[in-house]
């Protein structure tokens, strides 16, 4: 049986950064402290717990002094910063470059258009949203979906941004739907602030899921990403399965089966896939 890793799967550029500068800083001896999970994989989050990373709340942080705080690549909001600063903290800031900008945007329009309504087109309560909502002053709207969409004031103008994970389809839907409603002179922009390195993984994936008999998507359950490529695997080959650790593998999957594809989110480590073919080699 041929079993292929994809690729294009794994660590994109934020989260690879923010591991290294994690590994850097334990290396030297410090203890360090992360601001939630450094990644929405639950198996690396514990490779690194055990090197040393130790993974606290916001609740946990306010307390925190003279301690060294990495930030992850998802984005805080400026009430964090400003939490650091009165308990004396250090803050490692691992917040992915592509994040930064997207979050002096939004600040931008928003204290130059104190009238208009800020729209982000993303998860509620999702980290890199709730770092973006801060940059509002907890003015923007936050939406999924043409129908959430219905709830805005077309007369009112409309800048409309995205949460950098979220599906291109999905996003340009909504321009094309408030595009047909805004009422003049009321304005609508909108800004594509989605990360290609993540959208261009879609169609690579469904690519890669189709030639194979079966497809084994590695991902951790609470990542928005995985669930994406998992849900485009699943469309393009029903024999799709997804597993956060090997663990969770099933021989009976693989029966009849000559090709097997092993894939995985942005949040996936290469050393996770690599060890789920060790266990689809030699148990199933």
């Amino acid at each position: 049986m041929k079993i292929e890793i994809d690729s294009h799967s794994g660590f994109c550029h934020g989260v690879t950064t923010a591991i290294k500068k994690a590994e850097s800083e334990l290396s030297e001896g410090h203890r360090l402290y992360c601001l939630g999970d450094i990644v929405h994989n639950g198996s690396e989050v514990e490779r690194l717990r055990k090197l040393g990373l130790e993974t606290i709340d916001h609740a946990t942080f306010s307390r925190l002094r003279d301690a060294r705080v990495l930030l992850r690549a998802h984005g805080e909001p400026p009430a964090t910063y400003e939490a650091a600063r009165r308990g004396g903290i250090t803050l490692v800031d691992a917040t992915c470059p592509v994040v930064l900008q997207l979050q002096r945007r939004v600040k931008s329009v928003c204290d130059s258009m104190p009238q208009a309504q800020v729209v982000i087109y993303g998860k509620p309560g999702h980290a890199e949203v709730v770092g973006l909502v801060g940059q509002t002053g907890g003015r923007a709207i936050v939406l999924q979906s043409e129908e959430e969409a219905s709830a805005l004031d077309f007369n009112r103008d409309i800048y409309l941004f995205s949460q950098t994970t979220m599906s291109l389809v999905g996003f340009h839907a909504l321009i094309s739907y408030i595009s047909q409603r805004i009422k003049s002179p009321a304005e609508f922009q909108y800004f594509d602030t989605i990360c290609r390195q993540v959208a261009n993984r879609l169609p690579a994936i469904r690519s890669f899921a189709a030639r194979h008999d079966v497809v084994v998507f590695v991902s951790g359950l609470k990542s928005s990403n995985g669930r994406m490529l998992f849900d485009a695997c699943r469309q393009e080959n029903p024999r799709s399965y997804l597993v956060d650790t090997p663990e969770a593998l099933r021989s009976e999957w693989f029966e009849g089966a000559e090709s097997v594809g092993i894939c995985g989110a942005t949040s996936t480590p290469l050393w996770l896939m690599e060890r789920c073919r060790e266990v689809i080699q030699s148990d199933c």
